[in-house]
């Protein structure tokens, strides 16, 4: 069952994850939805990051999850950008993803089934 997430980016400027490598290089609303998007559907990121682990064997695969279904939508609202996620992704799997794109500089507002 897909659950739908209500994201804050409250300075889109600093919603950068701690390593370049795998942060957001967006700029605008609609760039960070593609990036996050882009990071649920597909392993590319977490692959990225796995193999920079210091055992990228003993990582828990089940952080690889992807959903090919999985949409983000992103509206510039003032000063801040606001992400809807809908995905099946375990909540886990999407911190981590928020984590590396966006480092610390994220706020969950609500969750809802989708």
């Amino acid at each position: 069952m897909a659950t739908r997430y209500y994201i804050n980016l409250p300075d889109p400027a600093r919603a950068r994850g701690n390593d370049p490598e795998f942060a957001f290089r967006a700029q605008g609303a609609e760039a960070f939805a593609d990036e996050l998007q882009d990071a649920l559907r597909g392993d590319a990121l977490f692959q990225r990051w796995r193999a920079r682990q210091e055992d990228p064997d003993s990582v828990d695969d089940a952080l690889g999850a992807t959903d090919a279904n999985a949409t983000v939508v992103g509206k510039q609202e003032d000063l801040h950008v606001g992400l809807v996620v809908t995905t099946a992704l375990p909540s886990s799997v999407l911190r981590q993803r928020l984590g590396l794109l966006a480092g610390s500089g994220w706020q969950l507002r609500d969750v809802t089934s989708a």
